[in-house]
C-alpha cells in the first residue's frame, strides 16, 4: 500500500505530461500539413530568374564579389530550374557567367548596373557592350540599369543617354528595368526601349495588396501600362522583370510573407502571364543576406534556393511551410523534460488541475524559446546579430525559467525566496527598457524592420500566468512580482509608444508617392491607410505584446482623501 502510494504522484506527472505533449504534438501536426499552392509550374521550370551568385560572408556592399567557383556551382544548381537567368551587373566577379550559362544551357538577360557616378556608369556601359557583342549566343536580351529613377540615381534625360548608347553598339534587343510607376511617370521611356520592362512586386507596392489578389493586381498593371504605351503610339512587348514573393519577414498590410504565400504567387503569376501572354522574370534565384542591411530580414528571403542553396519551397506539388516542425516539436518536448526535471520535487506536491495548468505552461514557454532560436538564427546576417540572438535565446531563458519558479510557489501556496524575486525584477526592468527602444524605432522608422513578437512573447504570456494565479488566489500577485522603481515610467513609454507605431505605420503609407496619387487629399487617405494599419497581424500581436508588458506597471491612481466634515452642535466638534 505504502509502495502504491509513493509512485502516484511520479505516475500522475507522466501522464500530464503525456497529455501535454500529445496536444502539442497534435495541433503542431495539424498545422504544418502541406497546402495546396495552386497549379504546378510547367515542366518545374521558370522562364527567367534573377541571379546573384552571393554565397554566405559575400555582398557587393562590402566589395565581396561571387568567385568564379560559386558561379558555376549556381548556373548548375538552377540549370533544372529556369530557361534564363536575369544578371544585374558585368562585372564585381559576374564576368564569367556568359560562359558558364552557355556551359549549362541558359540564355541570359544581361544587365548594366548604373548609379550616381558618371565614370563608373560609362565603363559598366562599355562592359556591357563588349560581353554581350562576344556572347550573342547566350545573351538574349540586355537591360541597361535596374531602379535608377527610383532610388533618384540619375535624370531621366541621362539614362536616356545610356539607352541609346547601348542600342546602337548591340544587336540584342535593349531596355531599362524600373517599378511600374516610373514608366507611368516618365513615359518617354516606352520610345526608347525594344521592349518594356516593369518590376511589379505586390508585397512592395505603396499600397501593399494580399496574396488572394496578388495576380489579379499583376493583371491590372499590365493592362494601366499597355494602355499608357498605347496613348503615346507605343505596342512593345512587356516583360515583368522582377516579381515574386517574400517567404520570411514583416506584414504590410495584408500582405504576409510566407513560404507557401511565395509558392503561390509565383504559380498563380505564371497562370497570368500564360493567359496574357507577356514574359516574366521572378526574383530571385538564390537567398540574399547581404541585401538585409537595407531592407531588413524580409528585403533577404526572396529566392526559390536559401543561402545554403537548399530549396525554399517546390514549384510542383504540395508546399509544407515549416519542414522542420518535427524536431522542433523535439526540442521542445526536451526543454519541457529538463524544466519539469529541475522541479519534480516541487511539482510533486501539486494537485492535478495545478499541476496540468504548470506543465502545459512550461511547454509553451519551451515552444516559445525553440521559435525565438530557430527563427532568429536563421535571420541573423552577421557575428552582432547571431551574438543578439544568443543573448536574447539566454534571457528569455532565464526569465522562463524564473517564471516557472513563482508559478510553482504560486500553485504550491508558498513565498519565492527573495533572491528569485529581485531577479524576475530586474529581468523585466531589462525587457522593458528593450521593448521601448523596439517600439519607437518601429515608430520612427519601421519600414524595414520586422516585429519582434517572438523575442517578448515568453515576458507577455509570463505577465498573464501571474495574473491568472492572482486571480485564483494565489500568493503572488503579478504587480508584486515583478514591480520595480522604474517600471512606471517604462509603462507610460510603451503605452504611448502603441500610439506612436500605429501613427508611424499609417504615416509610412500617407506618405508614399503611389499613395498621393491614389488618395491625394488628407480625409480620403487616412482611413485607407489606417485600413491597411489594422489588417497587420503582426503589427497588431506586437502591440498586444508591449500592452501586456506594461498594464501591470501602470500607475494605479492615488486613493482620495475622504474631506473631513466639521459638525459642530452647540459649539462642540463631532
Amino acid at each position: 500500500m505504502i509502495n502504491s502510494y509513493s509512485r502516484m504522484p511520479p505516475l500522475k506527472i507522466l501522464f500530464c505530461l503525456l497529455f501535454v505533449f500529445l496536444a502539442h504534438g497534435t495541433l503542431a501536426w495539424y498545422q504544418n500539413q502541406p497546402q495546396s499552392a495552386g497549379p504546378d509550374v510547367p515542366s518545374g521550370k521558370l522562364r527567367s530568374l534573377s541571379f546573384a551568385p552571393y554565397h554566405a560572408g559575400f555582398s557587393p556592399i562590402a566589395h565581396k564579389f561571387p568567385l568564379p567557383e560559386h558561379i558555376e556551382r549556381d548556373a548548375r544548381l538552377i540549370a533544372d530550374k529556369t530557361y534564363t537567368i536575369r544578371t544585374y551587373s558585368v562585372r564585381g566577379g559576374m564576368q564569367p557567367t556568359p560562359d558558364y550559362a552557355r556551359q549549362y544551357g541558359l540564355d541570359m538577360m544581361m544587365g548594366a548596373w548604373l548609379g550616381d557616378g558618371h565614370p563608373e556608369n560609362q565603363t559598366e556601359i562599355q562592359t556591357l557592350i563588349e560581353a554581350a557583342n562576344r556572347h550573342p549566343d547566350v545573351v538574349k536580351r540586355v537591360i541597361v540599369g535596374n531602379e535608377v529613377l527610383l532610388r533618384k540615381d540619375m535624370d531621366i534625360d541621362t539614362l536616356i543617354d545610356y539607352i541609346r548608347q547601348v542600342k546602337q553598339a548591340v544587336k540584342q534587343p535593349v531596355t531599362y528595368a524600373d517599378v511600374w510607376s516610373s514608366y507611368m511617370q516618365y513615359p518617354q521611356l516606352f520610345r526608347e526601349v525594344d521592349f518594356i520592362t516593369i518590376h511589379i512586386l505586390p508585397y512592395w507596392e505603396d499600397e501593399p495588396v494580399a496574396i488572394e489578389h496578388a495576380a489579379d493586381h499583376v493583371e491590372k498593371i499590365v493592362r494601366q501600362i499597355e494602355d499608357k504605351a498605347r496613348s503615346v503610339g507605343v505596342d512593345k512587348p512587356i516583360l515583368i522583370g522582377e516579381s515574386g514573393w517574400p517567404s520570411v519577414g514583416r506584414q504590410r498590410g495584408a500582405a504576409v510573407p510566407s513560404v507557401v504565400n511565395s509558392a503561390r504567387y509565383i504559380r498563380d503569376l505564371i497562370q497570368v502571364a500564360n493567359r496574357h501572354g507577356f514574359d516574366y522574370n521572378i526574383v530571385e534565384a538564390f537567398n540574399q543576406p547581404w541585401k538585409s542591411h537595407n531592407e531588413g530580414v524580409v528585403g533577404a528571403n526572396w529566392g526559390l534556393l536559401d543561402i545554403d542553396r537548399e530549396p525554399v519551397f517546390p514549384l510542383t506539388g504540395p508546399v509544407l511551410e515549416n519542414p522542420d516542425w518535427l524536431q522542433q516539436f523535439g526540442w521542445a518536448v526536451a526543454l519541457s523534460l529538463i524544466a519539469t526535471g529541475v522541479g519534480f520535487r516541487e511539482l510533486r506536491r501539486l494537485p492535478l488541475p495545478k499541476l496540468a495548468a504548470y506543465l502545459a505552461l512550461s511547454q509553451v514557454f519551451s515552444v516559445c524559446l525553440v521559435n525565438l532560436a530557430d527563427l532568429s538564427w536563421e535571420t541573423s546576417y552577421s557575428a552582432w546579430q547571431q551574438a543578439y540572438t544568443l543573448t536574447m535565446v539566454a534571457a528569455n531563458a532565464m526569465l522562463a525559467g524564473l517564471l516557472l519558479i513563482q508559478v510553482a510557489a504560486a500553485a504550491g501556496n508558498r513565498i519565492v525566496a527573495e533572491p528569485y524575486r529581485k531577479a524576475l525584477q530586474t529581468a523585466y526592468l531589462l525587457f522593458m527598457t528593450l521593448a521601448v527602444v523596439k517600439t519607437y524605432l518601429l515608430a520612427f522608422d519601421g519600414r524595414y524592420l520586422s516585429f519582434p513578437v517572438e523575442q517578448f512573447a515568453i515576458p507577455a504570456l509570463g505577465i498573464f500566468a501571474l495574473a491568472c494565479c492572482r486571480r485564483l488566489g494565489e500568493l503572488v500577485p503579478a504587480a508584486d512580482a515583478v514591480a520595480g522603481k522604474h517600471s512606471n515610467r517604462l509603462a507610460f513609454l510603451l503605452g504611448f509608444g502603441i500610439f506612436g507605431v500605429v501613427a508611424g505605420e499609417t504615416y509610412s503609407f500617407m506618405s508614399a508617392y503611389d499613395f498621393i496619387q491614389a488618395h491625394p487629399s488628407f480625409g480620403e487617405g487616412l482611413p485607407v491607410a489606417l485600413g491597411y494599419v489594422l489588417q497587420n497581424r503582426q503589427l497588431l500581436s506586437w502591440l498586444l505584446c508591449i500592452l501586456i508588458l506594461a498594464l501591470p506597471f501602470w500607475p494605479k491612481p492615488r486613493a482620495r482623501r475622504q474631506p473631513q466634515i466639521d459638525i459642530r452642535i452647540n459649539g462642540e466638534q463631532r
